[in-house]
């Protein structure tokens, strides 16, 4: 391996997505990745979702890149075996409800005592204290609570959640930076610390002006569809033959050669639409004079005839449009893993680029407990007998 986090452990405790994702991007950048299972059932994530030879697609799309040992929490020798494997971790990465790694007498001050350097990252969804930190949170949860709901959707119809699990993949993103900050840290420091990430505050950080303007105006940052907040014409425009393409005129000189593209030019002399503030106080006609000039072109020309004057726009594609993009293509981001007992499995690819350390898809998701005796070996030196009477015990399966 020879990625930039080649050679550091990193011990996954983590289900479903939030968790997982961080993990799955650290194997990326070359961790050797383990993740922790219960024997039998594994993470549930397993089971949710479309399945290919009874493996399911939506927990292979968080992880790849990792080794799986089936270990049972729930029996002390299980808890003694994990805290054996934190001790030997550069970073532990868990998305349990607070608490629970405490019950399991892995409380990160225990886990410090016996590895000063190890990096505990707590995932969850309000955070490790205050007054909801024991109540469950998924991402759509997130969603509603943050305001992000709230601002998503037409105008005039209802709160609606996102199209796929937004918050899990920004926490988990916000989680890895957390880490690689505490990793860098621990350079000066020599010591490990705790990285506290919640869906929440993650989620509350994406709100753009909206806390601002309303503890400052009192004005709510409410649904617009797919208008722009800051910008018109912003929106999504059917097209002649039935589809919709999307345009961003986010200046002045923008929507001067978007007039004159329109065989309109005056429009950008016009008072209501010379300036972005009047084009946004003045919404519903400027995207009605839009409006009427996409319908009258199919989307292909449409698209070529916005790209011909430098404005930013793309035809809304459907997912086999998608898949198909040359674009995604060239930069690798569809691509497949081979798994060993289904054959190839189309995933996104890796989106950081590093131009010495690579990121790399070096294998699939494993199966539950498939490197427990690997991983016991390599980690802890133990040896045959050992990992025996540990199965013996039900402490392990694989």
């Amino acid at each position: 391996m020879t990625g930039p986090l080649t050679g550091l452990k990193v011990l996954d405790l983590s289900h479903y997505v939030a968790g997982p994702y961080c993990a799955m991007m650290l194997g990326d950048m070359g961790a050797d990745v383990v993740k922790v299972e219960r024997p039998g059932v594994g993470d549930p994530l397993r089971r949710f979702g479309p399945a290919v030879e009874g493996r399911g697609l939506y927990a292979m799309m968080q992880n790849r890149n990792k080794r799986s040992v089936a270990i049972d929490l729930a029996q002390p020798g299980g808890q003694h075996l994990l805290r054996a494997l934190a001790g030997r971790a550069d970073v532990l990465v868990e998305n349990f409800r607070p608490g629970v790694l405490e019950r399991l007498g892995c409380a990160p001050d225990v886990l410090h005592a016996d590895n000063p350097r190890l990096v505990v990252a707590r995932i969850s969804g309000f955070g490790q204290d205050g007054p909801l930190a024991q109540h469950p949170c998924f991402d759509v949860v997130a969603q509603a609570m943050s305001g992000l709901m709230e601002m998503t959707g037409p105008a005039d119809g209802p709160p609606q959640m996102a199209g796929t699990v937004v918050c899990d993949y920004t926490t988990a993103m916000n989680a890895v930076i957390g880490i690689l900050a505490a990793l860098q840290a621990r350079h000066v420091s020599g010591r490990g610390q705790v990285v506290d990430v919640a869906l929440l505050d993650v989620a509350t950080s994406m709100l753009m002006t909206a806390i601002p303007e309303q503890i400052l105006f009192g004005r709510p940052a409410t649904r617009r569809g797919n208008r722009d907040r800051y910008s018109a014409p912003t929106n999504s425009y059917r097209t002649a033959d039935g589809r919709w393409v999307h345009l961003v005129t986010a200046s002045d000189p923008a929507f001067a050669r978007l007039a004159a593209a329109m065989g309109r030019p005056a429009l950008a002399h016009d008072a209501r639409f010379a300036t972005a503030a009047a084009r946004l106080e003045n919404v519903d006609g400027i995207d009605s004079e839009v409006a009427g000039w996409i319908a009258s072109l199919s989307a292909a020309d449409a698209v070529s005839a916005l790209n011909a004057i430098d404005i930013p726009c793309a035809l809304v594609a459907t997912l086999d449009e998608v898949v198909a993009n040359p674009q995604l293509h060239h930069r690798r981001q569809i691509t497949s893993v081979a798994h060993d007992a289904i054959g190839p499995v189309p995933t996104a690819g890796v989106t950081i680029g590093l131009s010495d350390t690579p990121l790399t898809i070096r294998s699939a998701m494993p199966d539950v407990g498939q490197h427990t005796a690997e991983v016991l070996a390599s980690w802890l030196a133990y040896g045959a007998a050992d990992i025996a009477r540990l199965s013996g015990e039900g402490v392990i399966a694989g």
